[in-house]
């Protein structure tokens, strides 16, 4: 029998697995270690005295911890190794119950981990949000000072104090050199054949007006067509001559060489144009079925120019010169071309070539130009041309112009520039028709 019996046996005590009938089951809990035996006597740690035992979970576990202490006191004094062994074990053992009331923990023993950041979508597609914008920024920003590098640009307006809207003149420059036999009347040099007055109010359709080019003028008091100004008197008379028939300020001008049209119309793929007649002009070089079809460069040249087999002469060729330019700004700024990276830069590059522009313009204003043309060629929009009296009057030393109707264009330009006039064609020959 071992020696934890004997003492049993010796002190009189029943063995843990017999309960005395009036010991309770269950004992208020304690926040202290369960009692030992009152006896001193040492409980195998496979036995618990009822009395030791309580509901709770924590006390159930402390009790085998504090068993298995004493049974390590006990194995060392049974075993008469010396006091130090047994100091040593019970220190061992009182450890390993520490590391037993250490709730358990999947991180290590290396103590506590940082938290895992967990980053939201919406985080990451916020910060691609600020990257794309200031990606498109930075584009911008280089497409800006290329675009605003590569103008031409020079001294073309006035003094005149600026109005309530905001005035464009455009002008499409023909730089003859013999090649185009458009009659005996049309000699080498620069001429400004188109011209046009485009008008954005701060409120109201956006307009746009065709100055016929044989219209008669007078600068420093001599009559000449007005088409003839700039090559003879200069850009400034030319924005002058304008300004008197408008009564409005000019903000800007923008020179399109319609030489450079070909090349632009050839960039773009071609642009749909609509004649309604079968020309065939050996003067323009036109050959055009009636309808609608899709121009090259070289044909969209053609169909700016052409003005003796149209019955409407100049009016005519001013109306379909606006065409061009509305199909051209149209095709330019369609989401196809501006999708395309080679077909943009293609175009913006020949299309910079072609154009000179007042001082005062930057890559900004011509867009805003863009979208004013557009605007105003719309069905929402105002085009067509100034009032005349006179298509055909003649002026000795000038030869056959056209006599404009300025109390009426006065008043044309001051309702466009106020915004008041109701959208749809304006002028002679739109009254006429």
């Amino acid at each position: 029998m071992s020696q934890g019996s004997s003492q049993w046996e010796a002190g009189g005590s029943q063995p843990p697995s017999f309960l005395p009938a009036g010991t309770p089951k269950h004992r208020v809990r304690t926040p202290s270690a369960p009692a030992q035996p009152a006896t001193g006597q040492v409980v195998p740690p496979s036995f618990s005295p009822a009395q030791g035992r309580t509901s709770g979970s924590r006390a159930a576990s402390s009790a085998p911890r504090a068993g298995a202490a004493q049974s390590v006191r006990q194995s060392a004094r049974v075993s008469g190794g010396s006091s130090r062994n047994a100091t040593n074990n019970e220190h061992a053992m009182e450890s390993s119950a520490n590391d037993i009331r250490r709730p358990s923990s999947s991180r290590g023993p290396s103590g506590p981990t940082r938290p895992r950041r967990h980053i939201s979508v919406g985080r990451v597609f916020s910060r691609f949000i600020v990257v794309l914008l200031v990606a498109v920024i930075v584009a911008g920003i280089a497409a800006y000072n290329w675009v605003n590098s590569n103008l031409s640009k020079s001294a073309w307006l006035s003094d005149m104090s600026s109005g309530q809207a905001t005035s464009w003149l455009i002008l499409g420059s023909d730089e003859r050199d013999g090649s185009i036999n458009e009659s005996s009347g049309d000699v080498p040099g620069t001429r400004t054949d188109t011209i046009l007055v485009l008008t954005k109010p701060k409120s109201g359709p956006s307009s746009l007006i065709s100055i016929p080019r044989d219209s008669l003028v007078k600068v420093d008091d001599k009559s000449m067509k007005i088409n003839a100004v700039y090559e003879l008197y200069g850009k400034k008379s030319l924005v002058g001559a304008v300004e008197n028939i408008t009564g409005q300020k000019i903000d800007h001008v923008a020179m399109v060489k319609f030489g450079g049209v070909q090349d632009v119309v050839n960039a773009l793929g071609g642009v749909e144009l609509c004649y309604d007649s079968t020309v065939n002009d050996a003067n323009s070089g036109l050959v055009w079925q009636a309808g609608c079809h899709v121009a090259d460069g070289g044909t969209a040249l053609a169909f700016s120019r052409m003005r003796y087999s149209d019955p409407q002469g100049d009016f005519g060729r001013a109306a379909r010169q606006r065409q061009v330019i509305a199909a051209i700004m149209k095709k330019a700024t369609s989401r196809s071309t501006l999708t395309s990276f080679s077909t943009t830069s293609k175009v913006a590059k020949t299309a910079l070539a072609s154009v000179s522009v007042d001082d005062k313009t930057t890559p900004t204003t011509l867009l805003a130009m863009v979208m004013a043309f557009r605007s105003a060629s719309s069905s929402k929009g105002i085009s067509g041309s100034v009032y005349w009296t006179d298509q055909g009057y003649y002026v000795a030393g000038v030869g056959s112009c056209v006599l404009l109707d300025d109390d009426k264009n006065l008043q044309l330009f001051s309702e466009l520039a106020a915004g008041t006039h109701a959208s749809g064609s304006v002028g002679t020959l739109a009254e006429a028709s």
